[in-house]
């Protein structure tokens, strides 16, 4: 089995003359069930973002995803692909395992701030210095969002959670990661990318990103992520809309949009500069 790069068309993707222009189409993969997420949360738009993009590049059959433990875990029950379920960070762990005893399928992992930046950095670093065949999707809501509202280590300065009432101090918290530019500077890391669900136009942007990212792993290039800045109403106390205002203003202006890093999806290990000297070198 192979990967490829776009299946078929869908016989119903082109309606003829008589039927009108097709605007709205569930992708399959998706599953047609109710969302459990609290309202207003964005969750569900990288679900049905990851849904198109999969069912574009023909991978549902041919996919291995991750979930770990937080919000991400339930990824399962929307996306209709092979789910295997990862301790508390250990997603980029388990995917090495699936990528090193099944190396024809596409590998994805789903995580959030929580356990992808704090539990799971020691993973997610190490996945990406070893260059891994993995796509990482990484929801970054700058809170726990599952076990209570809790201080992430994305969380901003000054936000109030419920570890940090009176707001994130610097002086005794520290500073919010921005660890998807940490993992660019490692060579093993072929595209990393930032975008967000605050409106129409950036979640179009965002799926290119995710798109791109699915691309590099389809054409045999190393460690993809991208970080999908996502709101999280109930945990922020704030509205739906109230959430995605905030989500475009103070938490972009701290978490910068845009592709960090495209190595291009062929770069191998000498090209990335890491080959072990010759014998007339060392």
């Amino acid at each position: 089995m192979t990967l490829r790069a776009a299946g078929p068309a869908r016989p119903d993707a082109v309606p003829d003359a008589t039927a009108g222009r097709l605007v709205y189409h569930k992708p399959d993969v998706l599953l047609d069930r109710s969302t459990h997420y609290c309202p207003g949360c964005g969750h569900g738009v990288i679900h049905r973002l990851l849904a198109e993009v999969m069912t574009e590049l023909d991978l549902p059959a041919h996919t291995i995803a991750v979930a770990p433990v937080g919000c991400a875990v339930f990824a399962y029950d929307y996306l209709n692909v092979d789910f295997v379920e990862a301790p508390h960070g250990r997603a980029p762990a388990v995917a090495t395992g699936i990528r090193r005893v099944r190396p024809e399928a596409f590998v994805l992992t789903y995580q959030g701030d929580g356990d992808l930046a704090a539990i799971g950095t020691a993973e997610i670093v190490h996945a990406a210095a070893r260059g891994e065949r993995i796509t990482a999707i990484f929801v970054n809501n700058g809170i726990y969002g599952m076990t209570g509202g809790q201080m992430a280590p994305t969380t901003l300065l000054g936000q109030k959670t419920t570890s940090s009432p009176n707001g994130r101090d610097a002086a005794l918290m520290g500073y919010p990661i921005r660890i998807t530019e940490m993992l660019a500077q490692l060579p093993g890391v072929t595209y990393a990318a930032r975008g967000t669900v605050a409106d129409v136009a950036s979640i179009g942007k965002l799926k290119a990103m995710i798109k791109r990212a699915c691309q590099v792993q389809i054409d045999g290039g190393g460690f993809a992520l991208v970080e999908a800045l996502s709101n999280c109403p109930v945990g922020w106390g704030m509205t739906p809309s109230q959430s995605l205002e905030h989500l475009k203003g103070p938490v972009v202006e701290a978490f910068p949009l845009g592709v960090i890093v495209d190595r291009g999806s062929a770069a191998s290990v000498v090209d990335r500069g890491l080959a072990a000297p010759s014998q007339s070198e060392a």
